[in-house]
């Protein structure tokens, strides 16, 4: 009887370790999951004080180059950003936020940018803009808009800008090499033309679009604090540069780093593009 009773009780005990070991389990897997949910979470929502600001030129459904960029890339370009659940930003947003030295950006975010005021940025960028209903930001330098060949029309921007996507800044007046002036125009001459480009552009910008002009992208990419100096007071209150990588937090609001995009990346390498931007962000 007490051998019947001792196996029994070795028996039970038995059963009650593989319950204690199977709950072990179903809490290891549990906690497995949860951790998993939670990287997925911090990486889909996680706050970082730096966003990458891309700069495009021209399109094409042909062609590529140094600045013009495959229309069916952008548009894998914007897929591969809502796949990814990027945040695409207005320029209000993104400069109240590096305006702020603990500015935080709450999830991946990126901004949009195009410079110059090529045709195509309504023909083949636009209706891009309008499917997926992102913002972008157009840096135009006025004196080109209905006049020049293949550039943009005065009532193709007042469209694009009435749909509520599309803001519109300066890009001075005609798009100078401002070292080539310094070059070759006396220190007076030279204050006088380069406050021409500011003053005018944005005259011409808010007259024509009643819009209100406080951003400037640098032509060429090229300033210096003199020319900083003259735009804060000229009324502009922040300025972009050409390349640089990321946008941090805090930064010098004149000197606006961004990423040029061209060729026909695919959404893979844009995506490579994005992360090798932070990385190089990061080792400094």
């Amino acid at each position: 009887m007490e051998d019947t009773e001792g196996k029994a009780d070795k028996h039970d005990t038995r059963r009650v370790i593989a319950l204690a070991e199977a709950s072990m389990e179903c809490v290891k897997k549990c906690l497995k999951y949860v951790l998993l949910i939670s990287l997925i979470s911090a990486t889909l929502h996680a706050q970082t004080k730096s966003i990458p600001i891309l700069v495009y030129h021209r399109f094409s459904s042909v062609k590529t180059g140094s600045t013009t960029v495959r229309t069916s890339a952008f548009e894998a370009q914007l897929q591969w950003l809502s796949d990814h659940q990027y945040q695409v930003l207005p320029l209000r947003s993104v400069l109240a936020t590096l305006r702020n030295p603990d500015g935080i950006f709450e999830r991946p975010s990126v901004e949009i940018t195009a410079d110059d005021g090529d045709e195509s940025l309504y023909t083949d960028m636009y209706p891009l803009l309008l499917r997926y209903k992102v913002p972008v930001t157009l840096f135009i330098f006025p004196s080109a808009i209905s006049r020049a060949h293949t550039y943009l029309k005065w009532d193709q921007l007042q469209e694009m800008q009435a749909s509520g996507l599309v803001d519109i800044q300066s890009h001075t007046y005609w798009h100078p090499n401002f070292r080539v002036e310094r070059a070759r125009l006396s220190t007076s001459a030279y204050r006088t033309f380069v406050e021409f480009q500011l003053r005018q552009s944005k005259r011409v910008l808010e007259h024509k679009l009643k819009v209100r002009v406080q951003s400037l992208a640098w032509p060429y990419g090229i300033f210096d604090p003199d020319l900083e100096s003259m735009a804060s007071q000229d009324g502009y209150q922040a300025a972009f540069a050409f390349s640089g990588g990321l946008a941090a937090a805090g930064c010098n609001l004149f000197a606006i780093p961004r990423i040029p995009v061209t060729g026909a990346l695919t959404g893979a390498n844009f995506g490579a593009l994005l992360a090798g931007s932070r990385a190089q962000r990061e080792k400094k």
